[in-house]
């Protein structure tokens, strides 16, 4: 009788380094896992890719024995590392932070093109540009003009961004200097009250 699939989870591990600390401790462990079992054959089947991020789905069946499928590397890994970057851009394809080349993109496509739901080197090459876009990683050659544009536009709106916000610091002090004059109250002293009372009486 075949064994029953019970859970399916999927972690991301740097290829060679599993241990039983969080992820691998956290996803499997309350599974009922031999954590010791499963770093030892994830590392033994990652040795070659040592520093890559894999991602892995594991399948834990009814007896608590398990059996794994590694991945590729997230896109965002790969490019992440031709680039040369830590992490991406934070304003995306508005903000241009790294720029690979044609070969790059190829590269990175055909070690995707076995995960993606590409039909040709082609596909998988404009997922992977969607992504790098997203990025703000341009590619030489293909759209570093279109995201050079891009960034552009954004330092312009964000000039117009800081106009404005001059503008209105402004107003709010002329607002607060009027408030601050029709705050203020002449006192007047009751001698100064009975001085000008006497007057009168005189006139």
């Amino acid at each position: 009788m075949a064994k029953e699939v019970v859970k399916k989870i999927k972690l991301q591990i740097v290829a060679g380094k599993a241990t039983s600390a969080p992820p691998v401790g956290t996803g499997l462990g309350p599974h009922g896992v031999n954590l010791q079992e499963f770093c030892t054959r994830f590392n033994e089947a990652t040795k070659d890719k040592m520093g890559d991020v894999i991602p892995c789905e594991v399948s834990v069946y009814d007896d608590r024995s398990f059996n794994f499928v590694l991945k590729t590397p997230p896109a965002a890994y790969l490019l992440k590392k031709a680039a040369k970057l830590t992490k991406g851009g934070p304003k995306g394809a508005n903000h241009v932070v790294a720029t690979i080349d044609k070969l790059d993109l190829k590269a990175i496509a055909e070690t995707k093109l076995q995960d993606l739901n590409a039909y040709d080197i082609e596909h998988a090459m404009n997922i992977v540009e969607g992504t790098a876009r997203n990025m703000g990683i341009a590619i030489k050659g293909v759209n570093d003009a279109e995201l050079a544009e891009q960034e552009l536009e954004a330092a312009k709106a964000e000039a117009e961004m800081a106009k404005r916000a001059e503008e209105l610091a402004e107003l709010e002090s002329e607002a607060k200097e009027l408030s601050d004059k029709g705050n203020e109250v002449e006192v007047i002293t009751e001698k100064e009250e009975e001085k000008e009372n006497e007057k009168e009486e005189e006139n």
